[in-house]
């Protein structure tokens, strides 16, 4: 029986597609430090009074700056974020379920997917975040 020979792998053929992603980096932090640099060169300073208070939808601001904001509207976004993200993780298992072979795998695999998802919204509904009041 014929012997292959053993393949050679060059130090320097590894390290030389390593060393183009790291030049695509450095090149990548120059041009943002290039870009920023230019920007602070180039912009003018002219700070005045007007320029210098807080900018509220073109209102001038009255009162104080601190204002108390309602968690439950981040709450309902972030609850739909979650839902509107699984709603996608749907598409491609749909098209795994339609291929043969995978029906049953892929079948189990989403109810356990649809488990933790009720698991979460019950949690939520047990916390009480789920009611407007």
């Amino acid at each position: 029986m014929a012997e292959l020979p053993e393949p050679t792998v060059l130090a320097s053929d590894y390290f030389q597609s390593y060393s183009v992603v790291g030049l695509l980096a450095v090149v990548g932090v120059l041009f943002v430090a290039v870009a920023f640099g230019a920007g602070r060169l180039l912009r003018p300073v002219v700070p005045t009074p007007e320029k210098l208070l807080t900018y509220e939808c073109g209102v001038d601001p009255v009162g104080e700056g601190w204002a108390h904001t309602q968690v439950r509207y981040y709450v309902y976004a972030f609850l739909y974020v979650i839902f509107a993200v699984d709603s996608i993780f749907l598409f491609p298992w749909a098209t795994v379920f339609a291929a043969p072979g995978y029906g049953a795998t892929t079948l189990v695999e989403m109810f356990v997917f649809l488990g933790f998802l009720a698991v979460g919204l019950l949690y939520a509904w047990k916390k009480g975040v789920l009611t407007w009041a």
